[in-house]
């Protein structure tokens, strides 16, 4: 039992969806939401509730930073590959601006960014080096931390998006969007997986090659959108009944 569980975990090629290098970090940190929200709500004051989640999305940027001052340090660090420019990344390392200033606007643009962009790279995880790599703690970490930041707030601010937010968040995705395809020509690069698909499997898989798989994501972002604001919406219409 213990072999088959250290052979699970040994050093391995990319990680396999529906193995237990996937499957156990994300029951793991359930687990950790559901008692960081609870006993925040239960045990904390605002100020300590503020301060918490702030302390975990700095967690979360420092292990942006730690992984990428570690790579520069190995002297192959390439501009067209490992700036911290895929979305969630960058969502990772600036984190801690929105859970100090706990703007709404912030929270309308995050929340949909988050649940869409970042579910997927939960349920698809795209890490070429498993367990223990480095790069397999940086992935879980900021990818299951950015989902675990935006249901704190939600669930202990008590912050909930409005129908305009879900424009809001995908006209700030065209800015993104935007500023990506600039970089990706200066630099020869594939950030947000722009000039092709990731190497994993991918929801992406099905919406054709490049540039189709580009013009249909644009096409459902906004009903994607629209459907994670169903729960909110139905929500707020239970609680006027």
């Amino acid at each position: 039992m213990i072999f088959n569980i250290y052979s699970a975990f040994s050093i391995s090629r990319r990680v396999e969806i529906g193995s237990l290098q996937h499957v156990l970090p994300i029951i793991i940190a359930v687990i950790f939401c559901l008692f960081f929200i609870k006993y925040s709500n239960l045990k904390f004051n605002k100020r300590k509730q503020e301060q918490a989640l702030h302390l975990f999305a700095c967690l979360i940027s420092f292990t942006v930073l730690g992984f990428h001052f570690y790579k520069i340090s190995l002297g192959n660090y390439n501009l067209s590959t490992d700036l911290p420019l895929y979305l969630c990344s960058l969502l990772g390392l600036f984190m801690p601006i929105f859970t100090y200033y706990r703007k709404f606007w912030m929270y309308e643009i995050l929340l949909f960014w988050i649940i869409a962009g970042t579910l997927q790279g939960v349920i698809t995880p795209d890490i070429e080096i498993g367990f223990p790599s480095l790069d397999y703690f940086r992935y879980w970490a900021v990818h299951l931390g950015l989902l675990i930041i935006i249901f704190y707030a939600t669930f202990v601010f008590k912050m909930r998006p409005k129908f305009k937010s879900v424009f809001k968040s995908f006209f700030a995705l065209q800015v993104y969007v935007l500023a990506m395809v600039i970089i990706n020509f200066i630099l020869n690069a594939n950030y947000f997986y722009l000039n092709e698909k990731p190497k994993s499997a991918t929801l992406l898989d099905y919406f054709g090659e490049w540039p189709w798989y580009i013009v249909t994501g644009q096409l459902i972002i906004i009903p994607y959108f629209l459907l994670i604001y169903l729960p909110f919406y139905l929500a707020k219409r239970r609680n006027k009944l």
